[in-house]
């Protein structure tokens, strides 16, 4: 939901988006846009009105001496009538947040006394300095503010692009919902996410209020490997080669990764402000970053004097641009082929927190297991059901076998853990029930 505590919307924006209720469908098919429109100018008018609106509930001490009432159960409350309404439920909630917050502290100030005499805490010696009310409660409106701040500052860096995304995926996610729009970012993320690997510099960012700071690097990068660049350092300016640097003050996350990341072999020059204050220019030749967290890892464990393999399997991983290049499935065969090697008794797959990924691959991997046979069906609109097939007769491990599913086991790794199962080729253990989508 778009506004789920209602306090963006009135009833009668309501009232008014109800009338396309049973129109949605054809303006799709048709290509209308104007409940989109509609809705997303009325979204940006009435989130500029609110920001507005927590602006001046902070900007002066709440009266915590009189009696209000706050009705927080959204989904049964309505939506308010007017904007006289709306804003005084604004004022309300974060009222009601904000004294949440002064509490605690108070009762934390009642406590310093003894914390100090018993030298029981980590804190420093100022922060064991008694407080007045004053200041602690201009500080709990400070704090709320920052907080406020932040989350508009995210929203305000969304496009319009962005909510035509997010319009997309409510009307998909009714049909079925494990069905997902991929606007063309999103669809290079999801590359990104599935290969494991990328062309950059091998950094990770974060965005803190206009600034872009580093948070890690990725190692074997070539930022790591240039040893220049660290975390905490803050990006001022990004530069292509030989072009003048581009000032990314107050630039979108996205777009600031836009500018650093690059085909291989070509320069970037990042303007930081190091942790110490200084500024220095620092040039990056870009490489194929890989994100190892991404890819299989096996290790061998010992129980009773017997050997066992552990394979963990992050996701069912696949480069769609290389299909010659790696996969989970060749990565899993050449841990299998090195386990066999060090003698093990049986092995253990482990599918924990495997959101899934790639048919191909889970089809692969289980004929890693089976003679041949069907793994899975798919069943797309107006075509026939087609069966997935392991064709390959040999098997590359017909010892024992035991996969390791949890609540976040969905999709390929239902599919593979319900192969083994099927085929009684091994035992599935772990939690009662994994996600439901395969």
């Amino acid at each position: 939901s778009v506004d789920p505590s209602k306090r963006i919307f009135l009833q009668s924006d309501i009232d008014e988006f109800a009338k396309y209720e049973t129109l949605l469908d054809d303006q799709i098919l048709t290509r209308d846009l104007s409940f989109f429109d509609l809705t997303y100018n009325r979204l940006m008018q009435r989130t500029k009105e609110s920001k507005a609106y927590y602006k001046e509930a902070l900007a002066k001490p709440f009266d915590y001496t009189i009696n209000e009432e706050l009705d927080t159960d959204y989904e049964k409350a309505p939506y308010t009538k007017t904007t006289a309404e709306l804003k005084d439920r604004w004022r309300k909630q974060i009222k009601l947040s904000t004294l949440a917050s002064l509490s605690e502290k108070l009762d934390f100030e009642k406590k310093k006394d003894s914390l100090s005499k018993t030298n029981q805490t980590k804190l420093k010696k100022e922060d064991l300095e008694p407080k007045s009310y004053e200041k602690l409660e201009k500080e709990t409106r400070e704090n709320s503010l920052k907080s406020l701040d932040e989350v508009y500052s995210f929203i305000g860096d969304l496009t319009r692009e962005d909510y035509f995304a997010i319009y997309l995926n409510s009307i998909a996610e009714n049909f079925d919902p494990h069905t997902s729009y991929l606007a063309p970012d999103d669809k290079e993320k999801f590359d990104v996410s599935m290969s494991g690997k990328f062309f950059g510099i091998g950094a990770r960012l974060q965005k803190k209020n206009d600034f872009t700071e580093i948070t890690d690097l990725i190692s074997g990068g070539p930022a790591w490997r240039g040893k220049e660049l660290e975390a905490g350092d803050v990006v001022m300016k990004v530069g292509q080669g030989n072009e003048e640097a581009v000032d990314i003050v107050g630039m979108r996350l996205d777009d600031v990764v836009k500018k650093i990341k690059g085909p291989k072999d070509t320069e970037v020059r990042l303007t930081v402000k190091k942790t110490d204050g200084s500024i220095k220019v620092i040039s990056i030749i870009r490489d194929e970053v890989e994100i190892e967290e991404t890819y299989v890892k096996s290790s061998i464990v010992q129980k009773n004097g017997l050997s066992y393999g552990v394979i963990y399997l992050p996701k069912f991983y696949i480069d769609f641009a290389d299909r010659n290049g790696r996969d989970a499935a060749k990565d899993v065969r050449i841990e299998i082929e090195r386990l066999k090697k060090e003698g093990i008794h049986g092995i253990v797959m482990d599918l924990r927190d495997n959101g899934g990924g790639s048919l191909s691959t889970v089809v692969d991997i289980a004929g890693m297991f089976i003679k041949e046979g069907p793994v899975v069906q798919i069943k797309e609109v107006n075509r026939n059901r087609e069966v997935l097939a392991d064709q390959d007769k040999a098997i590359l491990w017909d010892g024992p076998l035991v996969v390791m599913i949890n609540n976040f086991s969905a999709s390929a790794s239902e599919i593979l853990a319900a192969a083994i199962q099927d085929y009684k080729r091994g035992i599935v253990v772990g939690s009662k029930h994994s996600f439901g989508k395969g």
